[in-house]
C-alpha cells in the first residue's frame, strides 16, 4: 500500500500562521513531481509547535488536496496516548490512509508501555498505523521483538525506521514478516535500507527535491541499484546539508529557494546560519536544482 518516495510535508507560515494555501500548492507540486504518498504533520511539519487545532487542518486539508491521488499518512504521534487516541481517531474521520505513531519521547516507556501505547492507538480507529521509530529524538527504541508482537495486530501494518541501522530491515523481517512495509525514515541510507528489503522513504529531502527522490525510490524498487547509485551521488550532498541544522529548517530554506515556501519557522527553531544556506545552495546546484 504505501510504497517509494513520500516527503514529511514541511508545513508553511506566513507571519506566525498556518499558510494553508501555499500548503495546498505543495501537495499539487508533490504529486506532479512524483512522488507516491505525502506524510503531513510529522516532526518535519513542525507538530511539536502546533496546536492540536493547526494539527488536525493540516491533516484535513493535505488530505482534501491530495483527493486520493496519493495516499496520506497523517501524523498522529504525542507521548500522551490519550492525545494519541485523539489525533489517529481525527485522520481516521477525515479520510487519512495511515496514521503514523511516534514512540513516546520524554517520558521513556518500556517496551511493554510501548505495546501499550500502540496497541491503544491500534484499538481506537479502523485505520492503519505505521509505527515511527526514531531513538535519536524520542530516546526509546522499539525493539524488533516488541515491533513483532505488535505486528501481530491487523492494523499495525508498517514501520518508518530513523534508527540508522540498516541491519533492522532485516531483523524486522523476520520478527514481523516479510510483507510488514518497512520506511526508510533516514535519506541518507535509504539505498541500502531497500536492499535489505525496504520499500520505500519518507523523506525530508523530497521536500525540495521529489522528482529525483522518487525517481531514485523507482530504481530501488526494480532492482535497478547501478542507476540508484547514480542517484545517491547526485542527491548525498543535499541530504548531509539539508541536517547540517534541524532537517526542517534546511527543508524551507531549499523551497524558499525555490519559490515555494516561506523560510519562516516557529521558535525554539530559528533560521539557518548563512554557512548552511551555502552549503544547501551549493548541493541543490550539484543535484541540478538551482
Amino acid at each position: 500500500m504505501f510504497t517509494g518516495s513520500m516527503p514529511a510535508l514541511v508545513t508553511p507560515f506566513l507571519n506566525g500562521e498556518l499558510d494553508l494555501d501555499k500548503l495546498k500548492h505543495l501537495v499539487e507540486w508533490q504529486i506532479s513531481e512524483g512522488s507516491t504518498g505525502l506524510v503531513p504533520v510529522g516532526t518535519t511539519g513542525e507538530s511539536p509547535t502546533l496546536s492540536h487545532d493547526e494539527h488536525e487542518a493540516v491533516i484535513a486539508e493535505v488530505v482534501k488536496a491530495a483527493a486520493g491521488r496519493v495516499p496520506v499518512i497523517a501524523g498522529a504521534g504525542s507521548n500522551n496516548t490519550v492525545e494519541t487516541i485523539r489525533f489517529v481517531e481525527f485522520a481516521a474521520k477525515v479520510g487519512a490512509d495511515a496514521a503514523l505513531v511516534v514512540t513516546p519521547y520524554y517520558n521513556k516507556p518500556t517496551q511493554r508501555g510501548m505495546v501499550a501505547h500502540f496497541t491503544a492507538a491500534h484499538d481506537c480507529a479502523e485505520i492503519p498505523i505505521i509505527i515511527y521509530n526514531i531513538p535519536g529524538r524520542s530516546i526509546v527504541d522499539m525493539t524488533p521483538d516488541t515491533m513483532g508482537e505488535l505486528a501481530k495486530l491487523p492494523r499495525i501494518v508498517g514501520v518508518k525506521d530513523a534508527t540508522g541501522d540498516i541491519a533492522r530491515v532485516s531483523q524486522q523481517r523476520a520478527t514481523c514478516g516479510a510483507d510488514f512495509c518497512q520506511l526508510s525514515g533516514e535519506d541518507a541510507t535509504a539505498l541500502g535500507f531497500n536492499a535489505h528489503g525496504g520499500v520505500g522513504c519518507i523523506s525530508v529531502t523530497a521536500n525540495v527535491a521529489p522528482k529525483l527522490c522518487a525517481e531514485f525510490q523507482q530504481a530501488t524498487l526494480a532492482g535497478d541499484y547501478a542507476k540508484a547509485l547514480e542517484y545517491q551521488d547526485k542527491l548525498m550532498p543535499l541530504h548531509e546539508a539539508i541536517f547540517i541544522e534541524p532537517g526542517l529548517v534546511g527543508a524551507k530554506y531549499g523551497l524558499s529557494k525555490l519559490g515555494l515556501c516561506s523560510e519562516e519557522v516557529r521558535s525554539p527553531l530559528t533560521g539557518l546560519e548563512d554557512s548552511t544556506k551555502a552549503a544547501i545552495d551549493a548541493a541543490m546546484a550539484h543535484a541540478g536544482l538551482l
